[in-house]
């Protein structure tokens, strides 16, 4: 905080920057929050030969929010892995990553970096079945890329690291850009894999389908059961709820220091105001005993003698008051006739 009282500017961008995040990790905690809600709220239902009637009973031929745990089976096609033998699966990501050393002209040190340069998803039809194999009820996903929670299992991972030659690498440090290579990757859903599903589910045509659900809630493919995927869930909103209360401290602490300095200041400027008016009616009352009228002494004539000009600025307080001699009259400790200050050292004052 600057002697006018304001804060300085790296205590109003602490306090913006803060403010600001606190408000954004509080946002994305409500969200959290309200889907772990609708995660517990949702309706379990089993895939059994019940599934059609209890559909057909319900609002619409739809439950709004369903909890569906099953085997995935495709429809009628199925994708082949790329790089393993005898993997199928119904969903496949092939991902290409540039990795590399970027130079940070800040720290001064070399830091990882990557960048997504390729990235292709092939998807055919495929259901949930009962882990039941007796059981023929199935329900068709639709739209799976949709999930916010698409877990994939990584079936192939390959890094190609790149060949440099001296040439390469001398330009390489001058531009601050070092590349190490591709990491190629393949994740799949893979056949007979165990899914948690939670969603729209509705009856169409008398099609049972699993789709992405309306109101804003979000739609889930995992690989994990259902209570750890709930765990899963909560352990997000811990992370954001402590990320929340942490900036939440650090602006509270800055707008508490930033209120208290201008509190200090405000009440040190009404201090040094009383104490000018007490000395300027001591000055008036010193000026009447000594039988002097205030028009005849000089703006610039010592406080304490009112006869010989000022000579001295008093520091750390600032105030140019007395002559020399008067200063050198004052008692030991020696304060500042004004504000009481203690007076650290004297310059002289010349006047031309």
């Amino acid at each position: 905080m600057d002697s006018t009282g304001k804060p300085s500017t790296a205590q109003v961008l602490l306090l913006t920057t803060s403010s600001a995040l606190t408000a954004v990790f509080y946002s994305v905690y409500r969200r959290r929050t309200t889907t772990v809600a609708r995660l517990k709220g949702a309706k379990r239902v089993s895939i059994d030969q019940d599934l059609k009637n209890i559909l057909t009973a319900a609002p619409g031929k739809c439950v709004p929010y369903a909890v569906i745990e099953g085997v995935v089976r495709s429809v009628k096609e199925t994708l082949n892995s790329q790089f393993v033998d005898n993997c199928k699966g119904v969903i496949e990501r092939l991902t290409l990553k540039e990795k590399k050393m970027v130079w940070n002209r800040t720290t001064h040190l070399w830091n990882e970096s990557e960048k997504v340069i390729h990235q292709r998803t092939n998807t055919v039809p495929f259901d949930l079945a009962s882990h039941d194999m007796a059981m023929a009820a199935t329900i068709r996903v639709i739209r799976p890329l949709d999930s916010s929670e698409l877990d994939l299992e990584t079936t192939y991972e390959n890094f190609h690291p790149t060949v440099q030659s001296l040439t390469n690498v001398i330009g390489h440090f001058i531009s601050g850009e070092r590349p190490k290579g591709i990491h190629e990757t393949e994740e799949m859903l893979r056949l007979g894999e165990s899914v948690t599903g939670v969603g729209e589910l509705v009856l169409d045509n008398n099609l049972v389908k699993l789709q992405p659900p309306k109101q804003g809630l979000r739609y889930f493919l995992s690989r994990l059961d259902y209570d750890s995927l709930v765990e899963k869930q909560k352990s997000s909103v811990r992370v954001w709820r402590v990320l929340t209360a942490l900036f939440g401290v650090v602006a509270s602490t800055t707008l508490l220091f930033i209120l208290w300095k201008q509190w200090v200041y405000h009440r040190q400027r009404r201090k040094e105001k009383n104490v000018l008016e007490e000395f300027k009616e001591h000055q008036r009352k010193r000026m009447r005993v000594l039988n002097v009228e205030e028009t005849s002494v000089s703006p610039s004539a010592c406080t304490v003698c009112l006869t010989r000009e000022r000579s001295c600025v008093f520091l750390e307080c600032g105030h140019v008051c007395a002559c020399d001699q008067c200063y050198q009259a004052l008692p030991e400790p020696k304060k500042c006739p004004i504000c009481r200050a203690p007076i650290e050292r004297v310059v002289p004052l010349y006047n031309s």
